[in-house]
């Protein structure tokens, strides 16, 4: 396809050219992934070791001291084991930690026992570290501080909040708006609309009756387009076909556009992918769409997950996925993890879409996620000539089903012609 001219400058199209080619040379193709099985080994090892510091830690300065008979510290103490290895009983019962095929009702059961398990554990934690200072400067023992009435109100503080959290998290998402401005948009592409959705996670926790609720509020919104940034399942396609068919009524003039995030390779993404084309949707594989209204065009870039590697699959790479896009086009890209998007910028994107990161899921503990995502968790974020931006998603991971202070949302995006940010 030929490229249009609006006047832009032969410099700014070679240099993107040329930002692509010297940026994929030295490192698109150099993204690590163990492959399986040593991939799944490794991180089942690894979560389960942390998950049992984490018991012991809460046994030792939680259970333990409780001023009550040995019987009923011996309960609470199998109580915490097995909800602190709640993840390995879904393996061992279900084959996977992933998508646990059990009642709804037991899947919010189990997810506020773990959670309230995980908030002790930090409030414990939080708790120790303040009395250690406060023995450093007051010299107060600590056991005076920390005594029983402080651990139950830890306690009743952590089940209330895990409780409260798991409500939001299992609510419909509600819609956030933004206005984004992207160099060399034309300004007859001015005011156009689009959705992005990400990690909606469909499951036991989410079914077919929240999806049809989130399919609903998508498109009241009457967008020019809907874009869906990865993670739209947990499950296999016997398990969740009937859960899914709902995104089936997804409907925008210029399309449905999606992109496989690492949950999809998780379930086998060689059949995800076509049960998402036969629900209508434009599955980006490192390729890209170009979105035409009038003589002005614009292009969808998307690319696969760090995670597709492991499973057989190519990696992410985005010189693939713009090969043949016209020059002068500005690019929207549709990339599940927000890490990399400087290298993103670099290449000449104009917009990135992202998810993966639940927007951290609990004010604090984003600061934590983000470190984990270079620097990147929730919101917009200013790269160069690119505007980031990282959706909290619709729905989260259901086995750690909670949100306090980071709502989950659908996103109306305006876009906005204006000069380079």
């Amino acid at each position: 396809m030929r490229c249009l001219r609006w006047g832009m400058s032969t410099t700014f199209q070679a240099s993107r050219l040329a930002s692509l080619r010297v940026f994929y040379s030295c490192s698109i193709h150099s993204i690590p992934c163990l492959p399986p099985p040593t991939h799944s080994m490794v991180f089942y090892i690894v979560f389960h070791i942390y998950l049992t510091v984490a018991y012991l830690y809460v046994l030792w300065r939680f259970v333990l001291p409780l001023p009550v008979a040995r019987s009923w510290r011996a309960l609470l103490a199998l109580l915490l084991l097995a909800v602190s290895k709640y993840h390995l009983i879904l393996i061992a019962v279900y084959g996977t930690m992933f998508s646990p095929e059990m009642p709804h009702v037991a899947v919010l059961l189990a997810g506020w026992l773990f959670c309230a398990f995980v908030l002790i554990l930090v409030f414990t934690l939080l708790t120790d570290l303040a009395c250690g200072v406060l023995a450093l400067w007051r010299r107060v023992a600590i056991k005076r501080v920390f005594g029983w009435r402080l651990r139950s109100a830890i306690a009743m503080a952590a089940l209330l909040l895990s409780a409260v959290g798991v409500y939001q998290a299992a609510q419909l998402p509600e819609v956030r708006r933004i206005d984004v401005t992207i160099e060399h948009l034309p300004r007859s592409l001015d005011g156009l609309r689009v959705v992005q959705l990400t990690d909606l996670h469909i499951s036991r926790l989410f079914q077919k009756e929240w999806v049809e609720g989130v399919v609903s509020r998508t498109n009241a919104l009457n967008a020019d387009a809907v874009l869906i940034s990865g993670d739209l399942i947990d499950g296999t396609v016997e398990a969740r076909k009937d859960d899914v068919a709902p995104l089936g009524k997804l409907a925008a003039p210029l399309g449905v556009i999606a992109i496989p995030g690492n949950h999809e390779y998780y379930f086998d993404a060689d059949r995800w992918i076509p049960e998402f084309q036969r629900l209508g949707m434009r599955v980006l594989v490192n390729e890209h769409v170009i979105l035409q209204k009038g003589a002005d065009q614009l292009v969808v870039a998307g690319v696969t997950d760090e995670a597709a590697p492991a499973f057989g699959h190519e990696g992410p790479n985005l010189l693939r996925a713009l090969a043949g896009a016209p020059l002068n086009a500005p690019v929207i890209l549709l990339k599940h993890r927000p890490s990399g998007a400087p290298d993103s910028a670099a290449a000449g994107v104009g917009l990135q879409l992202s998810g993966h990161t639940h927007g951290g899921m609990i004010k604090g503990l984003d600061l934590v996620v983000r470190s984990a995502n270079q620097g990147f968790v929730s919101g917009s974020y200013d790269i160069g000539n690119m505007r980031l931006y990282v959706s909290n998603g619709a729905g989260l991971w259901n086995g750690f089903p909670i949100r306090l202070g980071v709502p989950a949302e659908i996103t109306e995006i305006t876009l906005r012609s204006g000069p380079a940010l």
